[in-house]
This record gives C-alpha cells, structure tokens and sequence, in this order.
C-alpha cells in the first residue's frame, strides 16, 4: 500500500483559549487514525476481543510545526517506520497535514501487542500480523531484528 489517510473534521472542543488546536488532539486523532486502518483491513475491536490481543504503545511524541485553527482542511496519515518480521514491535509515525500540503504536527508512536488474557507482551496471531503487514512502509523503514 503506497498510502494510508483520514480527513479530519476540526471541532470548536479541539481548541484552546488561543484559537488553535489543543495539543492532547493531535494524539486522539494518531490514535483514531491507527484504528481506523485496522478497520479499514477487517481487524475490528471485536476481533482484537475474540484473539485477546490488542495494541499496547510506549511512546508517544509529537512535533508541532504549524498552528492547526477551526476551518483548516486536516488529513492525518500513518507509515511503518520500525518494525519487527512478526510485527511484535513497531513504530508508526503519522504526518498529519493541513491544507493539503503543510506539515502541522510529526506524531511517532513505539508500540507493542499485548495478550488481554496473560497482561503480557506476546507475538500477535497471524490474523494481526498479517492486517499489520499491509500498513505502509516508511520511505527510512527498517526492521528490528
């Protein structure tokens, strides 16, 4: 897949007292963006329930270029940056983009999947690998291991 994108909707509860976007946005729409790809490739919240697995992250930082205010046309979009062969670990990074072509903000997100049932770190069934596998790769990626 060359790319993966979301159009985003700038609400009035998305500002501060400023005008322009809260910071804790920018994490909720990384956060809405990585499930609606796995959505988008059939790995629903339900099925993540049936295999008691589900995405776990370590780090989350974001980079604020430009001022995001009510109006402004957003598109957020998700790449693999790192990642494991079995996609245990990984690290996605989402440009998310104003006006078609301004880089507002740089989120990279490190994650892992977790075992819902041991609360433990564990390799994800093929069903999540295999959805995982068809996010895009980042012109940089590399794998872990």
């Amino acid at each position: 897949m060359d790319s993966f994108t979301k159009d985003i909707q700038v609400r009035w509860s998305d500002l501060d007292p400023n005008f322009h976007l809260r910071h804790s946005v920018y994490y909720d729409w990384g956060a809405l963006c990585r499930i609606e790809f796995l959505y988008a490739y059939g790995l629903t919240t339900g099925i993540m329930n049936e295999l008691h697995f589900g995405p776990i992250l370590f780090r989350e930082e974001c980079v604020f270029k430009k001022e995001i205010r009510l109006g402004d046309k957003v598109t957020i979009g998700l790449k693999l940056l790192k990642g494991r062969r079995d996609f245990s670990r990984w690290t996605i990074q989402h440009d998310i983009l104003k006006d078609n072509d301004v880089v507002s903000a740089i989120l990279t997100v490190d994650g892992a999947w977790l075992d819902t049932q041991k609360r433990k770190l564990a390799v994800p069934p093929p069903q999540v690998s295999q959805v995982f596998s068809q996010m895009p790769f980042g012109e940089a990626f590399q794998w872990l291991d």
